[in-house]
C-alpha cells in the first residue's frame, strides 16, 4: 500500500503519524511514565514545546521533500530512532511496562519510516551517505530535548536574578 507513494506524500503521512503519536503519548500520560521510567525531568510544557517544533519540522521537511529527500529521511530516522529507543526498548527492559506511544510507533513509524527509506532507495536517491547523514541528523533532533532538559538544571543556564 505505502510503496506505490511518492517521497512527498509519505512525508505527510509521517507527520500525521506523528500527530497520531503525540495524542497517545498525552492520553496515556507520557510525562508521568518518562519521569518514572526513563528519569527525565520533563513537564508538560516540555512536551508541548517540543512536539510543536516536531509539527513545524514536520511540515517543512514535507513540503520540501521532492527537492531535499534529506529532510524526510531525517524525519524517518527521528520516527524510527524514538519508536525503538524510547517505545519499544524501554517496554522490554520493564519487561512489558507500557510505554504511552508504543502503539503508534509500532504500528505507524516503523512501516512509514521503512516505507520512507525504500521510496527513496526506489528513486534512485538514497545513498550510504545520506542514510548515514538522515539517522545523524533524527539522532541530534532526538538527543536535542533531552540534552536541553540535563543542561537546564545547571547552574550556568539558570536564569533566576
Amino acid at each position: 500500500m505505502l510503496t506505490g507513494l511518492a517521497l512527498g506524500d509519505l512525508a505527510w503521512l509521517a507527520l500525521g503519524a506523528y500527530a497520531f503519536h503525540m495524542m497517545e503519548e498525552y492520553q496515556f500520560n507520557w510525562r508521568d511514565w518518562a519521569r518514572a521510567v526513563i528519569g527525565l525531568p520533563v513537564s508538560w510544557s516540555d512536551f508541548y514545546v517540543t512536539n510543536g517544533i516536531v509539527v513545524v519540522l514536520g511540515i517543512v521537511q514535507a513540503q520540501m521533500a521532492a527537492h531535499v529527500p534529506l529532510m524526510p529521511l531525517v524525519f524517518a530516522a527521528l520516527m524510527l530512532i524514538n519508536a525503538t529507543f524510547f517505545h519499544v526498548a524501554p517496554f522490554v527492559w520493564t519487561r512489558g511496562r507500557f510505554s504511552p506511544g508504543l502503539l503508534s510507533a509500532v504500528v505507524l513509524f516503523y512501516p512509514l519510516g521503512i516505507a520512507i527509506f525504500a521510496r527513496a532507495a526506489g528513486d534512485g536517491v538514497l545513498t550510504p551517505g545520506l542514510a548515514i547523514g538522515a539517522f545523524v541528523g533524527g539522532a541530534v533532533l532526538m538527543a536535542s530535548p533531552i540534552i536541553f532538559l540535563r543542561l537546564r538544571e545547571k547552574p550556568y543556564f539558570q536564569q533566576t536574578p
